[in-house]
């Protein structure tokens, strides 16, 4: 594990440019192998993993279809709008600005409609690709913790049954609370 200082730019500096062109977090080395981009690297480990722990790929060609899915509805749909409340909210002030609030409120109501749409979807199964914890529950923890926690948009979540009960269930997972540091 390497620390990455954002602060000083370490992430623009040569060395981690020719690890990751786009100079962006994360960036993990196995071996001969360098990925970038937090998607590809969750696939990666969850296929390298696979049969210990949680299975969260699937098990039937139907699952592993619908995993890949909800996965793909997460980089699409989710994360563009709440990526851009994070950014209003914390990154802006954090950097000397101001928040941008009509932006806020635009991808709020973004945001609404898709969890509008997982509302629908979590109405009928336990999580977004069925009835076990997969990668694309996974992938949405990240922002959803930070939209709870740190943005003041917990509304988002809580006003929506199916939702606020997923929520519930995938942010109290012990490995969630351990990688947080949530855990007493």
């Amino acid at each position: 594990f390497v620390l990455v200082e954002l602060s000083a730019g370490a992430h623009k500096q040569p060395q981690y440019l020719a690890l990751n062109p786009f100079g962006v977090l994360p960036t993990i080395q196995d071996g001969d192998l360098t990925l970038f981009e937090s998607r590809a690297i969750a696939k990666y480990l969850a296929k390298k993993y696979e049969g210990q722990g949680t299975e969260l790929l699937g098990n039937s060609l139907s699952e592993q279809a619908l995993v890949e899915q909800w996965s793909q509805v997460e980089g699409q749909s989710f994360n563009s709008p709440a990526s851009a409340i994070l950014f209003q909210i914390l990154i802006v002030p954090m950097s000397g600005g101001s928040t941008d609030e009509a932006a806020v409120e635009m991808n709020v109501e973004k945001l609404k409609k898709v969890l509008d749409i997982y509302e629908e979807r979590l109405s009928k199964s336990k999580y977004l690709a069925g009835d076990f914890f997969s990668l694309a529950d996974l992938q949405h923890l990240p922002y959803l913790d930070y939209l709870v926690t740190d943005c003041g948009k917990g509304d988002l979540i809580s006003s929506r049954k199916h939702v606020k009960a997923w929520w519930e269930d995938i942010s109290s997972r012990p490995a969630w609370k351990k990688a947080t540091g949530k855990t007493p």
